[in-house]
């Protein structure tokens, strides 16, 4: 089982490395005497990233780490099941190691959304024909369909890669589908698992609706300044989720949402976040935000990498206890932060 959670982060983990360079704004012969502006990359189309994403699969089944110094941005991060953060300098390690043998790749149901002018998260179903080897060296068939999610972020004549996640796609109306994704496939090692949390312990960044403190001043050096504000928005967030309150979503909200959650589906418009979030397919009972990790993006953009907590049911599957690691992208509205962007990573 752990092989296999290490293929979804390997192997299905390649439909996302993509846009390496969209196309400048400036582009042909410039008169240096009379135009000295930097290139700007052109605003992205759906297209155009998709069309990236497979030179860069190619460079991924390869082991092209080189490729994706590039390409991922320094603030790049990427969380596994376990929750273990991995940085671009742990991400182009993990890829020089990859050995796949792909037959075929299908990259369907484009979307993209714009957080801002610099900021675009892009979502698609990726289906694989092929092995990638497991941490024993052996193949191991590549899972999915998966449904993947990237945010991107302008970086002069080019566009950047600061989170991706992949999520196995769960048919619920199906009874023959998966109860859920697997558990407990794989960990990181011990000396990189966060310390466990029981909902009354002091974790710097934990925000909870039961009798545990909320989130403080106190704060690991090494998260944003920031943490400690979002992880009360976000535990807002997930409280209005619990009670199916539209009104206080609403306000949560940005003008522009969309969303991955745990099942692998995707909700493309704020409208279909509200009714997906205020009908009945969950029955909570509570929630917890916790481990929170800032990153700027901009003055005006941030993203919180978090684990969340739900004890009840969705979509009939139980979820009690299971911690649910994700990132959230929010904007500053005013004086207020909103949520723009997020994906649950199902558990493993």
């Amino acid at each position: 089982m752990k092989k296999i959670a290490l293929l979804i982060l390997l192997a299905a983990a390649p439909t996302f490395f993509a846009a390496c360079g969209a196309p400048a704004a400036n582009t042909g012969v410039t008169n240096a005497n009379t135009n000295t502006s930097k290139p700007v990359a052109a605003a992205p189309t759906v297209d155009a990233l998709m069309a990236l994403d497979k030179q860069a699969n190619e460079a991924h089944v390869k082991g092209d780490s080189k490729f994706f110094e590039g390409m991922l941005s320094d603030k790049f991060v990427i969380l596994t099941g376990g929750g273990q953060r991995m940085d671009k300098a742990a991400t182009v390690k993990m890829i020089a190691g990859v050995k796949c043998d792909i037959k075929s790749m299908d990259l369907t149901e484009p979307a993209m959304s714009m957080i801002d002018a610099d900021t675009y998260a892009l979502s698609y179903k990726a289906t694989w024909d092929g092995t990638c080897n497991g941490p024993d060296g052996r193949p191991v068939k590549v899972p999915g369909p998966v449904r993947s999610a990237s945010i991107w972020v302008r970086s002069g004549d080019k566009w950047q890669a600061v989170f991706h996640g992949e999520n196995l796609i769960v048919d619920l109306k199906n009874p023959a589908a998966p109860a859920a994704p697997p558990k407990k496939l794989a960990a990181p090692p011990k000396n990189q698992r966060p310390k466990k949390d029981d909902h009354t312990a002091a974790n710097s960044n934990t925000a909870s609706n039961t009798a545990a403190a909320p989130a403080t001043a106190t704060r690991d050096v090494n998260t944003g300044a920031n943490t400690d504000a979002l992880v009360k928005v976000e535990l807002a967030l997930w409280e209005a989720w619990k009670e199916h309150d539209a009104k206080k979503l609403d306000d949560l909200m940005a003008k522009d949402v969309s969303f991955v959650n745990i099942f692998g589906t995707y909700l493309a418009t704020r409208a279909d976040a509200l009714k997906d979030w205020t009908g009945n397919g969950c029955q909570v009972k509570s929630v917890s935000v916790s481990d929170g990790f800032v990153t700027a993006l901009s003055p005006t953009v941030e993203m919180l990498t978090r684990k969340g907590t739900a004890d009840g049911t969705c979509g009939g599957q139980e979820i009690g206890g299971t911690a649910i690691w994700g990132m959230s992208i929010y904007v500053k509205e005013g004086d207020a932060w909103k949520f723009a962007f997020g994906m649950n990573l199902a558990a493993m």
